[in-house]
């Protein structure tokens, strides 16, 4: 259990029964696989979704304390994933690879995902979600101008919506917000919730029926080419076929929150990704595209009102001001209120909806702004850029010397190929993005560094409000940490906000790397990246000089190898093991001349 204090000592349980703490799950597995005869482990914790519930109702704990992950520390290496097997754990493209983030909308704070052996999880106390301060009825970043009334279809027949989504979003609430508004107009309605019960993730499908009288009623589910309306939550379940096959083509009107919600499968695949232009083109073939709306109405709730769970009640009042709801806004708004959930963020969300469904440019203006590149977040478009931005970093990394030798590296690169094959610059840009990645390795040094250069503080201030809040950062320096007798891990130590301090000044040292008052260059790690390096740059010089157009991808593909060294410690290990073994088997195809990829294997 993750509460193991709330069974008071002296409770009655049979003989041998001990209660521990969820952090030993492991531990007690090995322990009961060595006894002989049936053994039975009771896991006992309130489900993700239902802490929620009641946490927004105020009868659960909700400590004061919120995960940020700070990206420019992050490796990508997905073992905080692992670790808490949590889809609140999601992917951030940057320019320097993928990274995690943390979405503060649906974390359920267990804080399992601290236990991922990296040095960029802190957690911070005092602080909350910031949002935006929008008065009710108003519509922030979108204007506040009077809207029309749309024409609202009589409801002279049966009309059929299916509302999808994943689990713990708030679809059924979707539902249940169109049942009750047609009940207060005297219609009828009729519901039938598919989902996986508290399954985090899950597919969720809400059939509704809306007709004159519920005896005009007389089968809920909605059946291939039924469909009036789809309110699409969700891309992946709006793209299932089971949705899909309830489309009528230039007749049904569909919806679709283009926000990636990740399955289960990134906890276990740090490289997974949606194939989210073939979903739209699914999406767009069954409906027709005068019938497709594709919405971030997820980014739209939490630029203007800080909550993505904001986004569902904001596809609705999208679709109620194109006039694809047979049901009054006043209706809707009075049943919102009687839901008696978050009912002021709700009602501002229809809102927001209804206007971006009238001037889609003022939602698209506002979505670019909120998404405007800053230093961190800003992706490079090309090589010139690419090269530019990562000498600027590796100079701040160490100094220009540091830096020129790196751009040294590419510049040679980049010349062989171009007469290689004119015109290519894919070796070029392979050598740019993971030779950097090898010469600033993520050090004592510079994590202080990435933690105190401003940018992590500008991070947070970004994300959260609070007047006091208290950093407390999780490490496990290797000479201060002590090995998990079970896992042979290191464990992780939690370290006050005088750890910020200590690393202005750890930072200031970074000159002492590689000398020999580099205290911490002497360790294992430290000698296997700086060996790594060097290796580097002997693998490119071979691969260069037998650089040709026929062997140019299998080249790009050798350069691209320390994508996959990813993590700290014994989890950066793990990957450079396998890093190299796929390096050994590309390097023997390019010594022997074997020339280009086969064409599936160059496309993955």
């Amino acid at each position: 259990t993750d509460e193991p204090d709330k069974y008071p000592m002296g409770t009655e349980f049979a003989h041998g029964v001990t209660i521990r703490h969820r952090d030993d799950l492991d531990a007690v597995q090995r322990e009961l696989r060595e006894i002989e005869g049936l053994t039975v482990l009771v896991y006992d914790q309130t489900c993700a979704a239902e802490k929620r519930r009641r946490r927004k109702r105020g009868t659960f704990p909700d400590p004061a304390k919120r995960v940020v992950i700070n990206d420019a520390v992050c490796e990508g290496c997905g073992d905080c994933s692992e670790k808490s097997n949590c889809v609140s754990v999601k992917p951030l493209e940057t320019e320097f690879g993928r990274k995690r983030q943390i979405d503060q909308s649906n974390c359920n704070k267990d804080f399992s995902c601290v236990n991922g052996f990296c040095p960029s999880f802190v957690t911070v106390e005092g602080a909350q979600p910031r949002k935006a301060d929008i008065p009710q009825g108003q519509a922030g970043g979108l204007g506040d101008s009077p809207l029309p009334e749309p024409a609202v279809p009589d409801l002279t027949r049966n009309y059929a919506v299916i509302v999808t989504g994943v689990g713990g979003t708030g679809v059924v609430t979707i539902g249940a917000i169109l049942g009750m508004a047609a009940h207060l107009e005297g219609k009828g309605c009729g519901m039938i919730d598919m989902a996986g019960l508290a399954q985090k993730g899950g597919a969720v499908f809400s059939h509704v029926r809306l007709a004159p009288t519920p005896q005009d009623i007389h089968a809920i589910r909605v059946a291939a080419g039924q469909a009036d309306l789809v309110l699409g939550c969700d891309l992946i379940v709006t793209g299932s076929k089971k949705v899909l096959a309830a489309v009528r083509k230039d007749e049904t009107a569909v919806l679709c929150n283009t926000a990636e919600f990740l399955p289960g499968d990134f906890t276990r695949n740090a490289d997974f990704s949606l194939p989210t232009e073939r979903i739209k083109r699914a999406v767009l073939g069954a409906a027709g595209r005068d019938q497709t709306f594709f919405i971030d109405a997820t980014a739209a709730a939490v630029g203007l009102l800080g909550n993505a769970i904001g986004a569902n009640m904001f596809i609705m009042g999208y679709a109620w001001q194109l006039g694809r709801l047979p049901l009054s806004r006043a209706s809707l708004e009075r049943a919102i209120e009687l839901n008696g959930e978050a009912v002021k963020m709700n009602l501002q969300a229809f809102a927001l909806g209804r206007r971006a469904a009238h001037d889609p440019a003022a939602l698209a203006a506002f979505l670019g702004q909120a998404k405007a590149p800053t230093a961190a977040r800003h992706i490079s478009q090309s090589l010139d850029e690419i090269i530019a931005r990562r000498v600027e970093h590796l100079t701040g990394y160490q100094n220009a010397s540091y830096a020129a030798r790196y751009r040294a590296l590419v510049d040679k690169v980049r010349s062989t190929e171009g007469v290689a094959k004119p015109g290519s610059t894919a070796l070029s840009e392979a050598v740019a993005r993971y030779g950097f990645k090898l010469m600033a390795y993520k050090d004592e040094y510079e994590v202080a560094r990435l933690y105190t250069d401003g940018a992590f503080l500008k991070q947070v201030k970004a994300t959260f409000q609070g007047d006091n809040m208290r950093f407390n950062l999780h490490l496990a320096p290797p000479l201060l940490s002590k090995v998990d007798p079970v896992t042979g891990e290191p464990r992780k130590m939690t370290f006050g906000p005088w750890m910020m301090s200590a690393f202005k000044v750890l930072a200031k040292l970074k000159g002492l790397r590689g000398t020999a008052f580099d205290v911490f260059g002497y360790s294992h790690e430290r000698k296997t990246e700086r060996k790594l390096i060097a290796d580097y740059v002997a693998l490119v010089e071979e691969i260069i000089g037998k650089l040709n157009a026929d062997n140019l991808p299998l080249a790009v593909s050798l350069a691209s190898i320390p994508e996959k060294i990813r993590g700290f410690g014994h989890v950066k290990a793990r990957h450079l093991k396998q890093a190299k073994a796929e390096e050994v088997d590309l390097l023997a195809r390019f010594r022997s001349g074997e020339g280009a990829m086969p064409v599936a294997q160059a496309a993955e």
